[in-house]
């Protein structure tokens, strides 16, 4: 969990006093290829969630990352600074889950549909999704032997445990059955 730490630190809204790493550690460059930087505009603000790169074309994210002019960069290391390593893609379109409820949060879920595929590189790889048969950011990945197990859907201001995920393995069946309509 503490590669994603960086990540998380720049996820979060500029002036929440989580400009800096407590606890954590840098992760080696390009390790997680998967983690993709989502960046959208709700109706008052730019905001920022996590994300997993499952397909060339697609990313899941949480379904409260939903807004207008979504966008992802892939093969990021610092989001701040311009890397050859990254890859800016529009979103073509956004499926939150269908049973999504604003209210609680429950099914807490959404694929975005990328306007063109990711190149695939060092840099820049999708997840493994979990088979039918486990505290980050909104949209960040709970990974468990190199497959996606949960999407961190949300937890306390403060940032300190328990964080809610959404376990990807219940919601399989919408995300293959969306994918390959698309």
């Amino acid at each position: 969990m503490q590669p994603f730490l960086l990540l998380l630190a720049f996820l979060l809204t500029p002036g929440a006093g989580t400009e800096e790493i407590i606890g954590g550690r840098e992760a080696k460059p390009h390790s997680r290829p998967y983690m993709a930087f989502v960046q959208f505009l709700d109706e008052k603000s730019k905001k920022r969630c996590g994300g997993i790169l499952v397909r060339k074309d697609f990313v899941l994210t949480a379904a409260h990352c939903l807004g207008s002019s979504i966008n992802v960069t892939l093969g990021a290391h610092n989001i701040k600074e311009q890397e050859r390593t990254q890859q800016f893609i529009p979103v073509k379109r956004a499926i939150p889950h269908p049973a999504y409820n604003p209210e609680n949060l429950s099914n807490d879920i959404m694929l975005l549909q990328l306007e063109r595929k990711a190149k695939r590189t060092t840099a820049v790889r999708p997840l493994r999704l979990p088979s039918n048969k486990v505290q980050g950011d909104s949209g960040g990945p709970l990974v468990c032997k190199g497959v996606a197990q949960g999407i961190f859907s949300h937890g306390n201001k403060q940032g300190t445990p328990p964080g809610v995920y959404m376990k990807i393995s219940h919601f399989l069946p919408w995300i293959k059955r969306t994918m390959k309509c698309l």
